[in-house]
């Protein structure tokens, strides 16, 4: 079990953290929380070598992936950087990367009757305006569960707040700060079911945030 007990906070500075094989050839992995079994719950880092494939399969409670670079691809089409998926229990897929790719993968996390294939290319999306002088690019959305990409303006500070269900974040550029510590690119983040922070930045920065799903 790793970082499994989610009334803890956990802070993992990815770019320290080095590349685990998997056991599929080609394909590389840094776990930042998982259960024991090869398909259980995993919070990870997926690197494909270029050329490297999976053989088809499906995902029981769900695959939830952004692509961070390179181009990830299955039968339904290559997706480039800044992709978003949610592939839903009873999605099949055989995937593959030609030139080599980067991904932030949610495995066996799914709530039961969230059932929705979802595809979205950030590049191409609308930012909305958020609170302060945030810009919202929202993912997701299922019951108190939610998930956007967050974009913060050089000097934008965002008011004191708490986490009801928790909040878990990935730092895509810039750095994110909060009266706790720094958080550069590449960091991942999981804060507790009404855990507080106030969060800053100096530099541009954008975050991928998901709220409202550790209060179990």
């Amino acid at each position: 079990m790793l970082n499994m007990n989610f009334e803890q906070r956990v802070v993992i500075e990815t770019y320290q953290q080095p590349w685990i094989a998997s056991p599929r050839a080609g394909v590389w992995r840094k776990p930042l929380a998982r259960e024991e079994a090869e398909r259980g719950h995993a919070t990870s880092l997926v690197k494909f070598a270029a050329g490297a494939s999976f053989s088809e399969h499906d995902h029981p409670l769900g695959e939830e992936i952004l692509v961070l670079s390179g181009t990830f691809s299955d039968h339904t089409g290559d997706y480039q950087a800044g992709t978003y998926f949610r592939n839903p229990e009873g999605f099949t897929h055989a995937p593959f990367s030609k030139e080599g790719c980067v991904l932030l993968v949610k495995l066996h996390q799914f709530q039961a009757g969230d059932d929705e294939h979802v595809v979205i290319d950030s590049r191409n999306a609308a930012w909305l305006p958020g609170a302060g002088g945030l810009s919202v690019m929202p993912l997701h959305n299922y019951r108190a569960e939610s998930t956007a990409l967050v974009k913060w303006p050089k000097g934008e500070r965002f008011q004191a707040h708490q986490h009801f269900g928790g909040e878990e974040i990935f730092v895509i550029s810039g750095e994110f700060i909060d009266e706790h510590g720094r958080y550069p690119q590449g960091t991942w983040l999981r804060s507790p079911h009404l855990s507080e922070h106030f969060p800053y930045v100096e530099q541009e920065t954008i975050i991928l945030v998901k709220v409202g799903h550790l209060d179990k």
